[in-house]
């Protein structure tokens, strides 16, 4: 085979077989298909798209070219939650003990952010001492001791998608459903959990723009679940606007620790008892999103992320400290109104501006800055 003559086909609009997708990929890997092509591949996809069958297929040649985690040791029902990305989004540092306080173990590998989305590694490493890299034995006993933990991805993990990510970013081949679906699932399905939550983000500040987008690419990564055993639901979220009232890594914290409180302002709180109810349901465990909501009420929840904070080397003194951000700038009204909109795009690069996030993977983040909203 040859990679010219792929990539012409994908040009032209033919479906490639699995050999195919295959001699691309595994030779993307071991360097003998040099970025130029894979870049051209890439473009082809986003003008030509794949079919369902295609996309499948290339999930599963990614997940071949690393390691795979295996969770069996865990007992119980093992569940896992992945976002499309978004500004703002500290989801994750909440739902995640929320979980783990009804027994439901959870075994998460999270991300880093880039451009105007914010991950949520960035975020637990503003916690002084707080360690992203563990072994996988650290990684499964820590669930096994106390329910949960939250790592950065193995670089040993889908090695492709880490090196197809990193082009896609910088060639404009982001945005595209097969590449989006086939990252995402070759990560989730490597990563071993029986059952996955997928929150894709729509809107402004989204990598999906409409809702009919949005909605194919929840049907293809649910489909690509499923065919792999994996119990998969999707939810769609609004990301038109930041979510909650806070974007920027210490900050993120700090508003995180409020909600884990039963302190945090009522549209994000319920939202995510609500994400709870179905990470929980598809873990066979039945709860009314009341019944959650008192896991943030009676402290539950909070003591499995102080717990987390602990476990993974954070110092639980220093998770309660406020920012230490130099300058405070308050921007105020001169005259009564209403918030129209608070477009997340915008502000997730003014903020990313600011310190909070990174253009290029290289940048150093400065975890105090951000951006807190009094108005939504």
């Amino acid at each position: 085979m040859r990679a010219v003559d792929i990539i012409q086909k994908k040009r032209d609009g033919f479906e490639l077989s699995k050999e195919e997708i295959q001699w691309l990929i595994d030779g993307y890997v071991a360097g003998s298909v040099p970025d130029y092509q894979m870049s051209a591949f890439a473009m082809a996809v986003y003008f030509k798209g794949m079919t369902t069958r295609e996309i499948s297929d290339l999930t599963m040649t990614m997940v071949g070219t690393g390691q795979q985690i295996d969770l069996s040791e865990i007992s119980g029902i093992k569940v896992d939650k992945h976002s499309t990305g978004g500004v703002g989004d500290k989801v994750t540092l909440i739902l995640v003990p929320l979980v783990a306080s009804f027994g439901v173990p959870v075994a998460k590998m999270s991300g880093r952010g880039l451009g105007h989305t914010g991950g949520t590694i960035d975020k637990l490493e503003s916690v002084k001492g707080f360690q992203v890299e563990r072994s996988q034995e650290e990684f499964i006993k820590q669930v096994q001791d106390i329910g949960l933990s939250v790592i950065g991805q193995s670089d040993q993990l889908v090695k492709a998608d880490k090196l197809l990510y990193a082009l896609r970013d910088v060639t404009a081949t982001v945005d595209t459903i097969p590449l989006i679906a086939s990252s995402v699932m070759s990560k989730k399905i490597a990563a071993g959990a029986d059952s996955i939550l997928l929150d894709v983000t729509v809107g402004e500040g989204a990598f999906m723009k409409n809702i009919e987008d949005a909605r194919q690419l929840a049907k293809t990564m649910v489909e690509l679940g499923k065919a792999v055993g994996r119990r998969t639901v999707a939810v769609i979220t609004d990301m038109s606007q930041p979510v909650g009232t806070s974007i920027g890594n210490r900050l993120e914290i700090l508003e995180a620790l409020e909600i884990l409180q039963g302190k945090g302002r009522e549209d994000v709180t319920h939202f995510i008892c609500e994400l709870a109810q179905i990470m929980l349901s598809l873990a066979n465990v039945e709860k009314t999103v009341e019944e959650v909501r008192e896991h943030l009420m009676n402290g539950s929840a909070l003591h499995k992320f102080e717990a987390m904070i602990e476990a993974q080397g954070g110092n639980k003194e220093d998770l309660y400290r406020p920012s230490s951000a130099q300058y405070i700038v308050e921007v105020s009204v001169d005259e009564s109104g209403y918030i129209s909109e608070l477009p997340a795009m915008e502000f997730g690069l003014f903020a990313m501006r600011l310190g909070a996030g990174r253009a290029v993977k290289s940048d150093d983040l400065d975890f105090e800055t951000g951006i807190v909203f009094e108005k939504k």
